[in-house]
């Protein structure tokens, strides 16, 4: 990972152009596989019978597990290639759209249970019309799991970035062999909660979680004395507020 910054954010499309590689590296890789999807399951709980939005669906895993759950689900993607993924994953007849969750999106107003916004708001400098979207089309009472970086990973990894501010950081990743410049927008954690109170969200639950105890142990990290904890990502439960 580098610590340049850019006042630049990625364009919707930018996953295009290592989107098969990233998707070969999340199905199996340790922080999407074993960690964030296991994780946002278990803060859902049972949702058979539930309508789910997930924002920013990549090429659809989350949505293939929560199918298997008994959800009817839905997903959109700003990348096309994404989304083309996602339909070889879960069929032609899955409701996926390419759209950005910077703009208004395709949706009737409260017609979702829950959402998802797994590993995509810490892509945008500003979270007001993405939040304000997502709890539009969520029901009264309905719940939005947010995962995003978490916020301690600057003041610990990046020194010279200011915790209290909201800035970006390019950071170099490889996905199955490719390489990929990736820019986040880190903020404070008291910066994400009132976005989230300005969006009309209510927190119900912030969680740390541990890896599933499925986790292959090669992949496990070496440098703790605990490898099936670390600061990663945070996940938050919202409700939208009537």
């Amino acid at each position: 990972m580098t610590s340049e910054t850019s006042s630049a954010e990625q364009q919707p499309d930018h996953y295009d152009t290592f989107a098969d590689a990233y998707a070969r590296a999340n199905d199996n890789g340790l922080f999407n596989r074993w960690y964030a999807r296991p994780a946002v399951l278990e803060l859902l709980g049972d949702v058979a019978g539930r309508r789910i939005l997930d924002a920013g669906c990549g090429s659809g895993p989350l949505l293939a597990d929560l199918e298997e759950l008994g959800a009817s689900v839905t997903g959109f993607d700003a990348s096309p290639a994404m989304i083309r993924l996602a339909r070889t994953r879960l069929g032609d007849e899955a409701d996926l759209q390419v759209a950005d969750l910077t703009q208004p999106l395709p949706y009737e107003d409260e017609a979702f249970d829950d959402a998802l916004a797994v590993l995509v708001l810490h892509y945008l400098e500003d979270w007001s019309r993405p939040l304000a979207e997502l709890r539009r089309v969520l029901k009264p009472g309905g719940r939005l799991v947010v995962v995003v970086n978490h916020p301690v990973i600057p003041p610990v990894m990046y020194p010279e970035v200011d915790y209290f501010a909201t800035v970006p950081h390019e950071e170099e990743y490889d996905f199955d062999g490719v390489s990929a410049t990736l820019t986040i927008w880190y903020r404070s954690l008291s910066a994400m909660s009132e976005s989230f109170t300005a969006a009309g969200l209510r927190i119900l639950a912030i969680s740390e979680p541990p890896v599933s105890p499925d986790t292959p142990p090669e992949l496990l990290p070496s440098s703790t004395s605990d490898p099936t904890r670390f600061l990663g990502f945070i996940f938050f439960v919202l409700e939208a507020i009537s």
